[in-house]
């Protein structure tokens, strides 16, 4: 797949983003994807190379760029140091550049993260209309604020799309206690949404850089992350 590195201007400073896109494409839907703790790595490049070769154009933020290209701070170091505001100002920006991108239909895009990454899809399905669809991937703390702020879990009634999650059963953050509460949180506010729970997976099961990787899982997970996005964000 075709894809290169923009520059977004993100209010306080310059952001890259990576996009990854289907040959020949015009006013594709696009999709947001948010990196995990390692950050716009090969594994979360591969995710958008992934639904740029389903049909969708991807668009990763690096939520990184704050602390500029020579940090030498470990992947949860960094990670501690994100604020939720400064979060949904970098996937807003990124937003507003799909829209000013010819190959992405703006009135259809979606958004997906991985761990934090999760977390953060799930705080922008409340916080931006803009999103039609959205899948949480093992999104850790979402019942916990990043500074000042409501948590996400708790910006549950503004949720605004369908929200289809994908969680290990043996991941400690979050565990089978985590999603049980969010799913009944949802369920009761009515919120369109459908939980995936695989056994015999952990933390990062679809990072085939790690131990933790599952073969048969995240084949599974990848399948219904697109056919989400097939689902509502097509014509």
């Amino acid at each position: 797949m075709p894809a290169r590195w923009d520059t977004i201007e993100a209010g306080d400073g310059e952001m890259r983003c990576y996009v990854s896109y289907p040959e020949g494409a015009e006013a594709a839907p696009g999709v947001v994807v948010i990196q995990h703790a390692g950050g716009v790595d090969e594994f979360v490049r591969g995710r958008a190379d992934k639904l740029a070769e389903a049909g969708f154009v991807a668009l990763a933020p690096d939520l990184y760029h704050r602390e500029g290209p020579d940090s030498k701070d470990d992947p949860i170091t960094r990670m501690l140091r994100l604020r939720d505001v400064s979060a949904v100002s970098d996937v807003n920006a990124t937003v507003a550049h799909a829209g000013s991108l010819p190959e992405v239909n703006a009135d259809r895009l979606g958004v997906t993260g991985y761990c934090m990454g999760g977390r953060v899809t799930y705080l922008m399905a409340a916080r931006n209309a803009a999103f039609k669809a959205a899948v949480v991937c093992w999104g850790g703390s979402i019942m916990a604020p990043w500074g000042d702020g409501p948590a996400p879990f708790d910006l549950t009634e503004g949720i605004s799309c369908p929200v289809l999650g994908l969680f290990g059963e043996e991941d400690g953050n979050p565990n089978p206690a985590d999603v049980a509460r969010i799913d009944a949180e949802m369920t009761r506010l009515g919120k369109t949404h459908e939980f995936h729970t695989y056994s015999g997976a952990g933390h990062a099961f679809m990072n085939e850089g790690r131990p933790s990787y599952r073969e048969a899982a995240a084949a599974d997970a990848c399948s219904r992350c697109i056919a989400w996005f097939d689902r509502y964000l097509r014509p």
